[in-house]
C-alpha cells in the first residue's frame, strides 16, 4: 500500500507530459509530426531510434499498428537527444506554470528514490534512469518521478506477463475492476473491436471475466496478485527513502493536486491516477 501511496503522490507530476500544451508545442518545434508521434517518440528517445516492435513490447498496452504509425518515422523528423532535449524543458515550463518556481528540496528526495530503482529487466526505466539531471528543479523532479513512475510501470509489465496476460488483456482487467471504461482507453490505445472482443473472449474461457465484462472471483484474486507483485517489485525507492517517504509525500502531494487542479493533468484519466 505504501508503494501504491508513492504511485499517487508523484504520477501526475509525470503526467503534465502527456497533457500539457507545452509538450506538444515542444513537439511540434522538433519536426514530430502529430500527438501520438511526439508521445511515442517521447517515451522511448532515450533508448535511441527505436522501432515499433521493440516499442511497442515496452510500452505493452499500445495495439502494434498504432505504434508503427509512429516508429520508425519519428526518426526521420527528429533526433532522439532532441526529443529528450525538448521534452525536458517542456515539462519544466508546464510543471512551472502550475506549481511556481522551486522545489530544490522534492527534487533532491525524487532522486534518492530514483538512484535506488533496480533496472533488471526495465528498459524504460533504465534509459531515463541514464538521461543528465538537467539544472533546472522542476526539470529534476520531472525526470526523478519518470524514473520513478517508468521502473513501476516497467514492473507491471513483468508482473502481467509473469500471470500469463498480454497488454489489451491486462487493460481489460482494469476495465473489469471499475477503475477505467472501454470509452476511456479503448480510443487512445488503438486496439480494433475485433481486437477487443478476441482478448474479452480469452479472458472469459479463462475465467477472469464474467459475461459482462466484468471481474469474476478469480479474476479479482488474478488482479491482486499483479497489484501485490508490481507494489513488490517497486519496494526499492521506499527502502531508499526510510522516514523520508513521508516528508517526500507531503512535497509532493501538494504539487500533484495543483497540477490537476490547474487543469493540466485530467481526473479521470487513461493512466487511472487519482486526485491523491
Amino acid at each position: 500500500m505504501t508503494a501504491r501511496k508513492l504511485w499517487t503522490a508523484v504520477e501526475p507530476l509525470h503526467a503534465v507530459v502527456y497533457f500539457a500544451p507545452e509538450t506538444a508545442e515542444a513537439a511540434k518545434a522538433a519536426g514530430l509530426r502529430g500527438y501520438w508521434m511526439g508521445y511515442f517518440a517521447g517515451r522511448v528517445a532515450p533508448l535511441g531510434a527505436v522501432g515499433p516492435a521493440a516499442a511497442t513490447a515496452m510500452l505493452f498496452g499500445f495495439a502494434p499498428a498504432m505504434v508503427a504509425r509512429a516508429l520508425p518515422d519519428a526518426w526521420s523528423f527528429a533526433s532522439p537527444a532532441d526529443v529528450v532535449e525538448t521534452r525536458l524543458a517542456a515539462v519544466s515550463s508546464a510543471l512551472r506554470r502550475a506549481v511556481g518556481d522551486g522545489h530544490e528540496e522534492l527534487a533532491a528526495l525524487l532522486e534518492r528514490a530514483a538512484d535506488a530503482c533496480r533496472c533488471d529487466g526495465r528498459p524504460l526505466a533504465a534509459a531515463w534512469a541514464d538521461v543528465p539531471r538537467p539544472a533546472d528543479p522542476l526539470g529534476r523532479v520531472w525526470l526523478a518521478a519518470t524514473v520513478l513512475r517508468e521502473h513501476r510501470g516497467d514492473g507491471h509489465v513483468l508482473a502481467a506477463v509473469h500471470a500469463g496476460l498480454g497488454g489489451l488483456e491486462t487493460t481489460l482487467t482494469h476495465i473489469g475492476d471499475g477503475v477505467l471504461g472501454r470509452a476511456d482507453v479503448q480510443p487512445h490505445r488503438g486496439w480494433s473491436d475485433d481486437d477487443w472482443t478476441a482478448a474479452l473472449e480469452r479472458l472469459q474461457r479463462r475465467g477472469v471475466l464474467d459475461g459482462d465484462g466484468r471481474l469474476t472471483d478469480d479474476g479479482r484474486a488474478l488482479r491482486r496478485r499483479i497489484e501485490e507483485d508490481t507494489d513488490r517489485l517497486a519496494a526499492a525507492p521506499l527502502e531508499a527513502l526510510g522516514d523520508d517517504l513521508e516528508r517526500l509525500l507531503e512535497l509532493a502531494v501538494p504539487l500533484s493536486r495543483a497540477v490537476i487542479d490547474a487543469g493540466v493533468v485530467p481526473v479521470p484519466n487513461p493512466m487511472g491516477v487519482p486526485r491523491p
